[in-house]
């Protein structure tokens, strides 16, 4: 480190080596600079999901029917803008045609906009099963 004085003020010029030598030493977690969030606690959503005759992402058939009926409803999620990040993530997951549409989402209105999209592509009502949740305010983030 060198020091050089300019108009009775001490300047201290620190070279790229030794400032990069220095911060290699430093201990430095990726929390350290984000603000302190509660951790999201999914233990009931899981359970739910362990239920005999639950419908998760692993059942999703592989056919090109089911992957193209998912695929279609997930880009007319996606293409609403109005949607939350809870909303975009909802999960799509279709068997024989048949729609089950999980997870949380922000509010009822949210509920239906992605219900009537689904149902709409899926052909009828009896082809989507809702087990959408409305996440309070408060637990969501917002």
């Amino acid at each position: 480190m060198e020091m050089h004085r300019k108009k009775g003020m001490k300047i201290y010029q620190i070279t790229m080596i030794g400032l990069l030598g220095s911060a290699l030493f430093l201990p430095v977690s990726a929390t350290a600079f984000s603000p302190q969030a509660p951790q999201p606690d999914n233990t009931a959503v899981n359970k739910r999901d362990q239920k005999p005759g639950a419908k998760t992402a692993d059942q999703q058939k592989m056919n090109a029917v089911d992957r193209e009926l998912t695929a279609k409803i997930r880009r007319a999620v996606m293409a609403d803008k109005t949607l939350s990040m809870n909303g975009h993530n909802v999960k799509i997951v279709s068997v024989d045609g048949k729609v089950t549409l999980k997870g949380p989402v922000d509010s009822d209105a949210e509920v239906k906009s992605i219900l009537d999209k689904a149902t709409e592509i899926a052909g009828s009502a009896s082809k989507v099963s809702n087990e959408m949740s409305v996440m309070p305010a408060s637990k969501s983030g917002k």
